[in-house]
């Protein structure tokens, strides 16, 4: 829903038990894309990820917590409104949300699952969660003992639904099958052992995904058949320069609260340009920005440079619609940064930030 002022608004997400305000609204200057928060609620636990509707009239969180739920609010110039109390989706620690096919589907990263609920006419959500458990282990022991579901989202088209585990090194292609939205996995694409893949986001042309990989700074170009449903690895390209110490043979056992490694670099993002010229990578640990340029064909990422996130851990990155801006919430500094993109050479340069405490998500509506 528009504002009052014309304007969008930025809805931050934040993890509520490390001190965040739950969910908070700024205004977003159109020129600058500088941003002005307004006010914050906290009506849920962790809404660490969050998915707007299509028609901007609602916005959906997940609640990141060992009993994880879903919740539906109501959007207005006065700022979010639950709707209900939050929903349970059968899955621990939800990481990531989104909408398909008339229904809300979460990757709950404990359980190593993904689970759908209905949306209903008024925006709210429905249950029971249907839930389809992931199978599998990785190499790495401390992080891959056995399934992480770290996000989930519609292919272009809709028909077909991803899901990318951390923990079994593959991205799972399913469908939503029945009224009540049942996941059936229909293939499960393997990638590199070890490699820890987090996010996945497509190129704009939608024949193209590229997999942001956690345990080792890379990306992984992969073709995708819409027709089929079959996703077929092409390549990796690193997200550090040559040389540089912050990689993850760096890494030390210590973790932090949440189970991550200290030290090392942890890539958590992705996002492409409009025009599917770049892409831009969230590196935790190295707290950067990684610009990647995409040849024509979008088979090829070449890493141009990397440039500081303002701030420290990085854990989403987000593109304004228009393409002109990129906005970086950083979990551990408290804040998100904001940066004007150079339509030339795809480098974000900084522009300013606000204090947002435990941020964990940005998204537009």
């Amino acid at each position: 829903m528009a504002a009052k002022d014309g304007g969008r608004r930025a809805y931050i997400g934040s993890f509520t038990t490390a001190g965040g305000l739950g969910l908070t609204t700024a205004a977003v200057d159109p020129e600058s894309g500088a941003l002005t928060p307004l006010h914050s609620t906290d009506p849920v636990r962790n809404p660490s990820y969050l998915a707007a509707s299509p028609d901007g009239r609602y916005l959906y969180a997940v609640s990141e917590t060992p009993d994880g739920a879903a919740a539906a609010f109501a959007l207005s110039p006065e700022g979010p409104r639950l709707l209900a109390p939050a929903v349970p989706v059968d899955g621990a620690d939800p990481t990531h949300l989104t909408l398909s096919a008339g229904h809300l589907v979460t990757a709950n990263y404990s359980s190593g699952s993904v689970s759908t609920l209905p949306v209903r006419a008024d925006g709210s959500l429905g249950g029971p969660a249907r839930v389809l458990a992931h199978r599998g282990s990785g190499p790495q022991t401390d992080r891959q003992e056995g399934p992480h579901a770290h996000a989930v989202l519609p292919a272009p088209g809709g028909h077909w639904l991803l899901s990318v585990d951390l923990g079994t090194d593959s991205v799972r292609v399913c469908t939503l099958e029945g009224t009540d939205g049942t996941p059936v996995l229909r293939e499960e694409v393997r990638l590199r052992s070890g490699s820890g893949p987090r996010h996945l986001a497509f190129h704009p042309r939608g024949d193209r995904a590229y997999v942001i990989n956690e345990l080792d700074p890379t990306v992984t170009v992969c073709r995708w058949d819409g027709e089929r449903g079959v996703l077929t690895p092409l390549g990796e390209t690193r997200l550090l320069p040559d040389g540089d110490a912050s990689d993850s043979a760096s890494r030390d056992s210590s973790t932090s609260g949440g189970g991550t490694p200290c030290s090392g670099t942890y890539p958590s993002a992705l996002v492409l340009s409009p025009d599917g010229r770049f892409a831009w990578a969230a590196n935790r640990g190295h707290d950067s920005l990684a610009v990647l340029s995409l040849d024509a064909s979008g088979d090829t990422a070449t890493l141009v440079t990397t440039v500081p996130c303002g701030g420290h851990w990085p854990r989403d990155l987000t593109l304004h619609p228009d393409g002109r801006h990129l906005y970086a919430a950083n979990e551990r500094s408290g804040d998100v940064t904001w940066f004007t993109v150079d339509p030339a050479t795809g480098i974000p340069v900084r522009g300013g930030a606000i204090e947002a405490p435990a941020a964990s998500c940005v998204v537009f509506v």
